[in-house]
């Protein structure tokens, strides 16, 4: 037997049945911000991301506008297939954003765009395909045991960002099913009185306070000014950036303590949703968790996250961790079409 002559049958074999790499263009768009890379794509997987460029969106009128940018800025013809996390619903004939012009009608895009395929996803239903394809790397651990290499069972994401997105992941044998939620417009519920001060704050300006008014980027300016009117201080909070800042460097104490209310909460409501999920791992993203990936460890959170009666030695044997991959909704945006086109 001629093992070399036999081996070199295998790896031919090997190649003949490995997919073609594909080239699409993936785009995480936002209301402010238009986010285009090319991803090479393989036999179901995302091989590479690269040529990132970020675009304004108020300096176009159109999606068509920036896609010919990012065309012009890579200097060559765009590839013919393409994938989009897109900030808003994909649902019906017209696609609106809440805080962007722009206005998208899928039915027209291959044609405008000159594609032949494209996928499009909800942006936090690409970061539930980023959390599946990120490696153990890209991941920081917040509180719980750490988690074994081998994914099984339901992962929870919460993303606080902008608002508060929620999604799960379910492993399978043969791959993964991604379940987007909007999970994020549930009802705050208050866990001492403190929070009951909070959310009778914030009633006297909403008619309904869901957890994204607590939990969330604009939600720490909430906490703020609650804490400030319950302790009689006349204090309103400066711009939200400004607010996040001061809270994170320690040089305004309100701030710091609205920071460690909403570490408190978060643990809670992901507690929660662990729970509604019966997940057996938490994964935090989002632009808020990236930015409090080291200052959660240290916060009230992992106390809360386990604060829930019986349950408490379940939660105890979940791991929670912050996606810390830079671009996710680019990396989900190719999972996606990895998903669905398989052979590419």
């Amino acid at each position: 037997m001629d093992k070399k002559k036999d081996s070199n049958n295998i790896n031919a074999i090997i190649s003949e049945t490995k997919g073609a790499i594909t080239e699409v263009v993936v785009a995480d768009i936002g209301g402010t911000n238009a986010r285009f890379a090319i991803a090479n794509v393989q036999d179901g997987k995302v091989l590479s991301i690269n040529d990132e460029c970020v675009f304004k969106t108020a300096d176009y009128a159109t999606l068509q506008l920036a896609w010919d940018a990012f065309g012009q800025k890579l200097g060559r013809p765009l590839p013919t297939a393409a994938s989009m996390a897109i900030a808003c619903a994909i649902r019906g004939e017209i696609l609106k954003f809440s805080n962007s012009p722009w206005i998208l009608r899928p039915a027209a895009m291959p044609a405008k765009l000159n594609l032949e395929k494209l996928v499009l996803v909800n942006d936090f239903e690409a970061i539930a395909h980023a959390v599946a394809h990120s490696k153990p790397e890209h991941f920081q651990h917040v509180c719980g045991p750490k988690r074994q290499d081998k994914l099984e069972g339901v992962t929870s994401i919460i993303g606080p960002g902008t608002g508060l997105g929620v999604a799960f992941l379910m492993f399978r044998q043969n791959g993964y099913i991604v379940g987007p939620t909007e999970g994020g417009h549930i009802t705050y519920a208050p866990s001492d009185d403190i929070e009951i001060s909070i959310l009778r704050y914030l009633k006297q300006n909403y008619r309904r306070v869901s957890a994204e008014r607590i939990i969330s980027g604009p939600g720490l300016g909430n906490i703020y000014d609650a804490l400030a009117a319950n302790a009689g201080l006349a204090v309103t909070h400066r711009d939200d950036a400004e607010l996040w800042n001061s809270a994170l460097k320690g040089t305004d104490h309100l701030a710091t303590a609205a920071l460690e209310r909403l570490c408190l909460n978060l643990g809670t409501y992901c507690a929660d949703i662990a729970l509604t999920h019966l997940a057996n791992r938490v994964v935090i993203s989002g632009g808020i968790g990236l930015r409090i990936a080291d200052y959660l460890p240290q916060s009230g959170f992992g106390e809360r996250f386990v604060d829930k009666g019986r349950f408490e030695r379940m939660l105890s044997e979940v791991p929670v961790e912050v996606l810390i991959y830079p671009q996710p909704g680019l990396l989900g945006a190719a999972a996606a079409f990895a998903v669905k086109y398989p052979q590419g």
